[in-house]
């Protein structure tokens, strides 16, 4: 039996630990009037030059779902131990510790910041993209962009 609770809350951990942020947001930003066509030639319609890159604090926020999730799960798992009232408080502890650990991974995924990356295309346009990575990209990496995100071109 407790095998049994071990094995189920190690599923809840690892299932919580796969909670993702926000989807990438790319949004174009405002060319200056000044600007006199492309800033590099043209090699592909998806490369560019970061030209900038900001931090952005990550939201500690949550929305409920982790701590809801987590309630669940731990109910389920609690309702497994014991007989009678024992089972009973064991379904109740459940509950309340899954809905603290659930909060708690949904507050950690949440928390960590990400990056705005700004792009001057080669064809000329600017870029922002958003996300939780920046590997070795830097300013004035040479950069592709597909699958939503910034790759750095080698």
């Amino acid at each position: 039996m407790k095998a049994r609770l071990v094995v189920l809350s190690a599923s809840l951990l690892v299932l919580a630990a796969c909670a993702t942020g926000p989807a990438p947001v790319v949004r174009p930003y405002p060319v200056s009037p000044n600007a006199a066509g492309p800033a590099y030639p043209a090699r592909c319609h998806t490369c560019g030059r970061v030209v900038r890159i900001d931090v952005i604090p990550g939201d500690r926020r949550t929305d409920g779902s982790g701590a809801v999730i987590g309630g669940i799960v731990g109910g389920v798992l609690g309702n497994q131990v014991g007989k009678g009232d024992g089972r009973k408080a064991a379904t109740v502890g459940g509950v309340v510790a899954g809905a603290v650990i659930g909060n708690q991974v949904q507050k950690n995924a949440n928390g960590a910041p990400s990056y705005d990356i700004r792009v001057q295309m080669d064809d000329g346009r600017r870029l922002i993209y958003n996300q939780r990575e920046l590997g070795d990209i830097r300013v004035g990496s040479y950069v592709d962009m597909y699958d939503g995100r910034v790759h750095l071109v080698h």
